[in-house]
């Protein structure tokens, strides 16, 4: 929790603003950055403290330097207090914390019996949050988190003993409601369940969730409690309904925003179309240049002539990795994502000051991509030299990037960027991701709090709430799927009021590429609702059966998981899971039911040092066959090593020390068949349908490529096991006679509907609330299930998360603006920023980018005439 600031004096130095003027300087950034949205500073309103908040609370909060509530803090606690459950959804930074704190622990210090939980979605955040209550020192309030890393002996004593536990969904999930008897205690007295960063609960994960908290009403209630729930959001739409759904309660709502902010300079910067990058040096000034409007697109390199895509017969698998379609998260990237940024150096005995780069060679020669087509420097790689920059010249600043590799590729070439300056600076940069084991992450976070760390390249774990006051910019690297998540991680700078920098990097993706060029899809538009489906009866029939092992389920509580438990526990008798008695419904089996609710099926892969033994961090399992794949490249904290055995029956890779010059890609196959058809629409030669598919994929080699310039080297065969998924799709098909007036003949058929495929999974997440690791896809020139051409988009989850049925709802603007980002793109023959993918089963091969206009302009003559 940190200090409340008032926002800064008008007229006073913006700190966002300077640096950003300082990065463009380089004439080779200033080009890159395609607008600047100036976010103006804002002072708080106050409220004065609740009379019934402690009066040993408040002093000690005053003693912290918060002299008072802001407004829409006191209004949340005082409907928390009055007994009714309420959502704060403030920005970043706004004092959500304090808007809970007040009501949990004032009650805490006046009944001893009182308990309650916190759930937070990282252990960073409650780790974040345990720090920030034992800093108030009551005596009164016993706080300790109960997560996977709590050690045994340790458990016993919060259960018995402490008045405010703080864990999370997985923990309460598998946990304690399991071994609720031994919690009775603190169920009785359970008064409060806080449930931070609750937007963050969406899809199939926020489904479970939503489950697990009905389960946890449901026991409670069973021991005479009836607790109120506190849910704190980033700003979102429709909170009070996402929040209603989330909990199965009426829900208050607190929107406005009362806190001070200081101003904020957001920059969309896309890559140049080629390397021009050079070793520069950072010369010592202290004049930093004029801020100017974006310069124009840069211009690309001259077109390579298009190559005709080979006939491919059958079904063509081009969906992507299971990183896009199964798995729950994002994973490693490709390899062209992968490239060390290039060096960055200053003269020997020169000191590094304001960052005004000089270019002393000519430009490098464009890298090409399949085709001969010029493909964009990569977005880790720029994020990589911005990082270093930024670092050199005392910024201190937070990289979010998508996946644990990407961390650990930008750490690693920032510090060896740095090194080149400063040995001291190069070891303030470090990697934060999962993965790592509990004390090294706990180590990173204090020295990131402290200032001893500069710069830091994490993943997501690092974008909810936790309390780093000073940072001064933030790199988003890559679109993070949601306009929550990137105000989210934008807001992570600037704390302390004093203005700060948020740069949104593109990756070379459909989606990327629209967004930095329409910039009011980013800042002209609301952020999304949360999408959420606890009827999903993949998810619904799992807790069922969990509410049945920890208690027999009654009539009575049937409809709290809804109007369809009664039709899912009838099923769930009939195929033995359950069995009716007098007193209710009874779990049948020994051994608990098996439920992951993070969609990630498995037993997490451990990651071992073969020769001597030493754990290095896990995987899940549903990504260990794209990640740690025989003969992969694993990289952690700095340093690589190659896997040399995958074992899945004992979950464990083993790995030996190594420095390949090349980085690994797997290579997936995809087949999909349709169950069923649920909803159609027919517009004369298009049928779009929303149904239930069966998603068949299969890691079957994988890609060394050079590390650099991306170029393959190598493609080695793997034995893996096919996995299969059972889901919701959108597809739509076309007859021949569409084809022949889109002039598209037989051979150029697969290549148009591939990069059709491809432009539209990576815009859906415009209109759905997805990233592309979510969803999947398969195209066909001829599927065997539809007897026509069709393109599949699916939700990478088991049952569905909503993302198809978006598209299928949106399907006309879903498919224009599809159309409209391979238009705009100045290639010829297609790259990454519009039908390439980056994780492509069939590598890229065929895409026809003309033909898949063509295509797209006469469905959507149908779909969407105007």
């Amino acid at each position: 929790m940190s200090v409340q600031t008032s926002a800064p004096e008008p007229g006073a130095p913006d700190r966002g603003a300077a640096v950003l003027d300082r990065l463009r300087a380089d004439a080779r950034r200033s080009c890159c950055v395609t607008h600047v949205e100036r976010v103006p500073a804002r002072a708080g309103t106050r409220a004065p403290w609740p009379a019934w908040a402690d009066p040993v609370l408040v002093s000690r909060l005053r003693a912290a330097g918060i002299d008072a509530p802001w407004t829409h803090q006191a209004r949340a606690a005082e409907h928390a207090h009055a007994g009714r459950s309420v959502v704060l959804a403030t920005g970043t930074a706004s004092g959500k914390s304090l808007g809970y704190l007040m009501p949990v622990l004032s009650v805490l210090l006046a009944e001893p019996s009182a308990r309650a939980f916190y759930l937070a979605p990282t252990k960073a955040l409650a780790n974040d949050q345990l720090r920030a209550v034992r800093a108030l020192t009551l005596t009164g309030v016993r706080a300790a988190t109960y997560d996977g890393d709590t050690p045994g002996y340790e458990r016993d004593w919060v259960r018995a003993h402490a008045t405010f536990v703080l864990t999370s969904p997985d923990m309460l999930h598998q946990g304690i409601l399991p071994s609720h008897r031994r919690w009775a205690a603190f169920l009785r007295g359970l008064r409060y369940v806080v449930v931070d960063e609750c937007h963050g609960y969406r899809g199939v994960f926020g489904s479970h969730v939503a489950h697990v908290l009905r389960r946890l009403r449901r026991v409670c209630a069973r021991y005479g409690a009836t607790p109120v729930f506190i849910l704190a959001s980033a700003t979102v739409s429709e909170p009070a309904d996402a929040a209603s759904r989330l909990t199965g309660l009426d829900v208050q709502a607190v929107e406005e925003d009362a806190s001070p902010r200081g101003a904020m300079s957001f920059a969309l910067y896309e890559p140049p179309l080629s390397y021009p990058w050079q070793a520069h040096a950072w010369q010592a000034s202290s004049s930093f240049a004029s801020s100017s409007e974006p310069s124009a697109r840069p211009s690309s390199a001259p077109p390579a002539p298009s190559r005709p895509a080979p006939a491919v017969s059958g079904p063509l698998s081009a969906g992507p990795t299971a990183s896009e379609a199964v798995s729950s998260g994002p994973v490693a990237p490709a390899a062209a994502e992968s490239a060390s940024s290039q060096p960055v150096g200053t003269p020997a005995g020169q000191v590094p000051g304001a960052l005004t780069a000089v270019a002393a060679q000519p430009p490098e020669p464009p890298v090409h991509g399949p085709g001969g087509v010029a493909v964009r420097r990569s977005a880790t790689a720029e994020a990589a030299g911005l990082l270093a920059d930024l670092v050199a010249d005392g910024v201190r600043t937070l990289v979010f990037v998508r996946s644990r590799r990407a961390a650990e590729v930008i750490a690693q070439s920032a510090r060896r960027a740095l090194s080149e300056v400063s040995a001291d600076l190069a070891e303030r940069v470090a990697a934060y991701r999962a993965g790592y084991l509990p004390e090294e992450r706990r180590a990173l976070e204090a020295d990131l709090r402290s200032g001893r760390l500069l710069g830091v390249a994490a993943t997501n774990a690092l974008e909810l709430g936790v309390d780093i006051t000073g940072l001064d910019a933030t790199v988003i690297t890559g679109y993070p799927g949601t306009l929550a998540s990137l105000w989210q991680q934008a807001g992570r700078a600037g704390r302390d009021g004093a203005g700060a920098l948020a740069v949104l990097v593109a990756r070379d993706d459909p989606l990327d590429t629209y967004l930095v060029h329409h910039p009011e899809a980013v800042f002209g538009r609301p952020v999304e609702a949360t999408v959420l489906d606890p009827d999903n009866p993949y998810v619904l029939g799992p807790h069922l059966e969990y509410a049945a092992a920890e208690l027999p389920l009654t009539e009575a509580d049937l409809d709290l998981f809804g109007p369809l438990a009664r039709p899912t526990v009838d099923d769930l008798v009939r195929r033995g899971r359950l069995r009716r008695r007098p007193a209710g419904w009874y779990w049948t089996h020994r051994h608990r039911p098996d439920v992951d609710i993070r969609g990630v099926s498995g037993q997490p892969v451990r990651i071992v040092e073969a020769s001597t033994g030493r754990l290095l961090g896990t995987v899940d399992a549903a990504t260990s066959h794209s990640t740690v794949h025989r003969g992969a490249v694993y990289l952690h904290q700095g340093s690589s090593y190659l896997v040399i055995e995958l074992d899945l029956d004992a979950a464990v890779a083993f790995v030996e020390a190594a420095t390949p010059d090349w980085t690994t890609v797997a290579r997936e196959d995809t087949d999909i068949r349709v169950v069923e058809s649920i909803r159609s629409r027919t517009a004369g030669d298009v049928e779009l349908h929303l149904g239930t598919v069966e998603v068949s994929s299969q890691v079957v080699s994988y890609q060394r490529r050079q590390a650099g310039s991306g170029r393959v080297v190598g493609d080695d065969p793997l034995d893996l096991p096919a996995r299969h998924l059972r889901t919701r799709a959108v597809w739509y098909t076309v007859t021949e006679e569409l084809l022949v007036e889109a002039e598209i003949d037989d051979d150029a058929v697969p290549g148009a509907v591939h990069a059709a495929e491809h432009a539209a999974i990576g815009i859906l997440p415009l209109f759905a609330t997805c990233d592309r690791w979510d969803i999947g896809g398969v195209s066909s020139a001829l599927h065997p299930d539809t007897s026509r051409t069709t393109v599949f988009v699916y939700d990478g989850y088991p049952g569905g998360a909503g993302f198809a049925e978006r598209g299928f709802l949106r399907g006309g603007p879903w498919l224009r603006a599809t159309r409209d980002v391979i238009a705009a793109c100045e290639c010829t023959a297609g790259c990454p920023s519009c039908v390439q993918s980056p994780k492509c089963g069939n590598g890229n091969e065929p895409l026809d980018k003309p033909a898949a206009r063509r295509l797209l302009d006469a469905v959507l003559r149908r779909l969407d005439p105007s």
